[in-house]
């Protein structure tokens, strides 16, 4: 694979078929409907969770900030459902089963606090005990089925941008499994109330890119992150839209407030620049040489 270059696929072995096999394919299924009704709620109605949802979340802001990590889901698991390929979206994965294993472990952390008998109550533990399980066998059963080869159209992302996402990535991990592994301590300085349920849940969120970016050091190919950075750009843009509507419940006089807010909207803009230069680069590299 050349740099700006056009690529094609090289004859691998017949095994490697780089298809997303049926049962992978079910779990994405299975899994979209509960992603939609729970962003639903979370993000149109976040100051109803405590009649509607599973648990109480406040303040709002916390729910939105769930549903829009929710809405990255819905995207993620729509490539995931529809023809696809599995390199397009084997990477998203491992960020899917820690995300659901850390809600699984906060959920039994904090069983207390989770309105019992509700509906969304026994949907949601349900969910969190064995998606960890149905996402990992997904990962095991296609294992075998990226040829680590280009697309036919495919680009490299240069090294020097995925070490700094990587960079990034590391960052978003390391401040995620702070709040999940004392969120006592990140209560008394993140940028909104929070309790120790909500701030092991923040921190689950923000593993989500972490490992994302981790995983662009191993693999340059623009075609295995597209479709997970669009997931991304779609959170990105749902928790902005957060944070606008709900500053108010935001605690400006700590720093992290601040930081969090320009964190998020550079985020956005860089990843959507990105996004636009990268697929600038690989239209031009599809495009056919004049002579």
């Amino acid at each position: 694979m050349t740099d700006g270059a056009p690529t094609h696929r090289a004859t691998t072995d017949g095994a490697r078929t780089d298809r997303v096999l049926p049962y992978t394919r079910a779990v994405g299924a299975f899994i979209i409907p509960f992603l939609v009704a729970a962003w639903g709620i979370l993000y149109l109605f976040p100051a109803n969770t405590d009649t509607l949802f599973a648990w109480t979340i406040l303040p709002p802001v916390t729910a939105m900030f769930l549903g829009s990590a929710y809405l990255g889901g819905i995207w993620f698991f729509v490539q995931v459902v529809r023809p696809n390929q599995w390199h397009a979206v084997r990477w998203g994965f491992p960020a899917v089963l820690v995300f659901s294993t850390l809600l699984a472990t906060a959920t039994f952390l904090h069983w207390v606090k989770f309105h019992f008998g509700h509906i969304s109550f026994i949907v949601w533990v349900t969910l969190y005990v064995i998606t960890p399980f149905l996402v990992l066998a997904a990962m095991i059963v296609n294992r075998r089925e990226d040829p680590r080869v280009p697309d036919d159209r495919d680009v490299v992302v240069p090294a020097w941008v995925r070490i700094l996402l990587a960079v990034v990535g590391l960052a978003a991990l390391a401040c995620g499994l702070f709040l999940f592994v004392v969120p006592q301590v990140a209560i008394d300085v993140w940028g909104w109330p929070l309790t120790p349920l909500t701030a092991r849940v923040a921190g689950a969120i923000l593993t989500l890119p972490g490992m994302v970016n981790v995983w662009m050091l191993g693999d340059s190919r623009w075609s295995a992150f597209r479709q997970v950075f669009q997931a991304q750009l779609a959170s990105l843009v749902c928790i902005t839209l957060a944070l606008t509507l709900r500053n108010g419940e935001l605690l400006w006089s700590r720093s992290a407030a601040p930081l969090f807010v320009a964190g998020i909207a550079g985020s956005l803009v860089a990843y959507a620049a990105l996004y636009l230069w990268l697929e600038l680069r690989l239209r031009r590299a599809a495009a056919p040489v004049a002579t």
